[in-house]
């Protein structure tokens, strides 16, 4: 959020941070609706701006691992699970995270949203990262931090745990019955338990 809230700052646009938050977990055409509905003519000038500062960030620096991530990632494989990640994040752009945050050996399969028509909420990515480890989406766990995720996730039938991080859980949302935990270490003490 703070890369995106400079470039409108370095191109003189305002910041609106409830349009921003309505961007995660989609796909790039789904971003750019949402932008361009809320910038306008100025979306092509100021998504330069965003893309060159992230690239910069990205291309360097290791995003920030949720705490509880490598023990869960361990207790998966201990277990014998295979694990995919369905992230709205380009294929290149996501390899280059897990890299540098150290996680790309956890992974058997990277499915982005550039390789599925319908990004989040839609659950295409979903269903095509469950194809993809050859299991039925109903035997799949979804692990997830926004709304958007979630409603992708329980759209595809996943048992679904709901980490919030920058949104909270909206009402809609919070109906669904799934997991919602406030770390993944909790996620992990509830798969545990059975």
């Amino acid at each position: 959020m703070r890369i995106f809230q400079e470039a409108c700052e370095a191109q003189n646009l305002p910041f609106y941070k409830d349009v921003y938050l309505s961007i995660i977990g989609r796909n790039a055409a789904g971003i750019e609706v949402i932008f361009r509905k809320a910038y306008g003519d100025d979306l092509d000038r100021l998504h330069k701006e965003w893309r060159d500062r992230y690239d910069a960030v990205v291309k360097h620096q290791a995003i920030p691992v949720k705490e509880g991530v490598i023990e869960l990632l361990e207790w998966l494989k201990e277990q014998g699970l295979p694990i995919a990640v369905a992230t709205s994040t380009a294929k290149e752009v996501a390899k280059k995270k897990l890299e540098l945050a150290g996680l790309s050996q956890y992974f058997d399969n990277l499915t982005t949203g550039c390789e599925v028509s319908h990004g989040k909420p839609d659950p295409e990515i979903y269903l095509l990262a469950a194809s993809r480890l050859d299991i039925e989406p109903t035997k799949c766990l979804a692990f997830e931090d926004s709304n958007n995720g979630v409603r992708a996730a329980v759209a595809a039938n996943m048992v679904t745990f709901q980490i919030p991080d920058l949104v909270e859980p909206c009402e809609e949302v919070r109906g669904f019955g799934h997991a919602i935990v406030p770390s993944l270490h909790h996620a992990l003490a509830e798969l545990k338990q059975g």
